[in-house]
């Protein structure tokens, strides 16, 4: 289970360093810093068997998928960045709302 958060913080970082090498979008590197950082640490609470790491990894996957929906209206997902966003938060989202409801019954 915290093999994918790990995947997830490794994309969104590298997402955020792209978008900001690439454009100048100091966003970009802030919200991809933020969610790689989320995601590595709800991948570390789940390691440990820790409390609320997928409490906070399906958080942030719900956030993402969100973000990315809202982004993607107006281009009508024509673009990467809304589509990429939206296809990992709902795969996270999907994801971890299944372990959440396995572990929650």
């Amino acid at each position: 289970m915290d093999h994918l958060a790990f995947t997830l913080g490794l994309l969104t970082t590298t997402g955020g360093i792209m978008g900001y090498a690439r454009k100048g979008s100091v966003p970009s590197l802030a919200a991809g810093l933020v969610f790689g950082g989320v995601y590595g640490y709800s991948g570390y609470l789940l390691h440990e068997n820790r409390d609320n790491g997928l409490e906070l990894a399906l958080g942030a996957s719900a956030l993402m998928l969100i973000t990315g929906v809202i982004r993607g209206i107006p281009s009508r997902f024509k673009k990467p960045v809304p589509l990429v966003l939206t296809v990992l938060g709902a795969v996270g989202s999907s994801y971890y709302y299944k372990k959440y409801k396995e572990f929650y019954p």
